[in-house]
């Protein structure tokens, strides 16, 4: 019995780091369509977000096989009850990066240097999630924790980005609606980051039995 549980218990974590590289592959895709214009992209991330919501479910499936199976103890019920808490984050994280790739449609691919700052914004908070990921397998706490403090970092870069799009607006007010479009984009990024740090204190709630509250609101 145990040794099935922990054959399926590797299938999750499997399961769960494919999802993350899912989300990754969205977001990226998405951001590069808002910052080139390119139909394609936004394409591929609307198909990356259609593959992690097959991949929740799949998710979803192996967990309640592994609750109402294997009985799980109390420390392995707070590994379950984490992973079905982290992919309702990573699913929400597909959904923003397909409405990313949505508005990418009215940006027109020229937006100076705000695309450089919507790139490593995303490169910020894709790097979030794979490490919260990371963090729950591998039962590695000070990873946990120093996600949910990068965090801080992201909202600093929206931040920024959100100012310099005011001075856009200003200088250039018949542009006014694509730099209003590239300030959702990166508000879209900042919530990806908050789905992210979700997930980071879910690892930690599986490690610990506690979980840290970042003061952000749960979508």
């Amino acid at each position: 019995m145990r040794n099935a549980y922990h054959e399926q218990l590797d299938e999750l974590h499997a399961e769960l780091k494919e999802m993350g590289v899912l989300c990754e592959q969205a977001v990226s895709f998405a951001v590069k369509a808002a910052s080139t214009g390119s139909a394609l992209m936004g394409e591929k991330a609307k198909e990356a977000d259609s593959r992690i919501d097959r991949k929740e479910r799949d998710i979803e499936a192996l967990c309640m096989k592994l609750l109402l199976k294997q009985q799980p103890v109390a420390g392995e019920l707070r590994d379950i009850s984490a992973a079905l808490k982290m992919i309702t984050d990573l699913e929400r994280i597909g959904d923003q990066a397909s409405d990313i790739a949505e508005i990418a449609r009215f940006t027109q691919g020229n937006n100076g240097s705000a695309a450089a700052d919507l790139d490593r914004m995303a490169a910020n908070v894709t790097g979030m999630v794979n490490d919260s990921i990371t963090a729950f397998i591998q039962r590695d706490l000070n990873l946990a924790r120093e996600i949910i403090a990068r965090d801080d970092a992201v909202d600093e870069l929206f931040d920024q980005i959100k100012s310099e799009l005011i001075v856009a607006i200003a200088a250039d007010a018949a542009r006014g609606e694509i730099w209003l479009d590239m300030l959702m984009v990166a508000k879209y990024l900042e919530r990806i980051g908050d789905h992210a740090t979700n997930v980071a204190e879910w690892a930690e709630y599986a490690i610990t039995g506690k979980r840290s509250k970042n003061g952000k609101p749960q979508e």
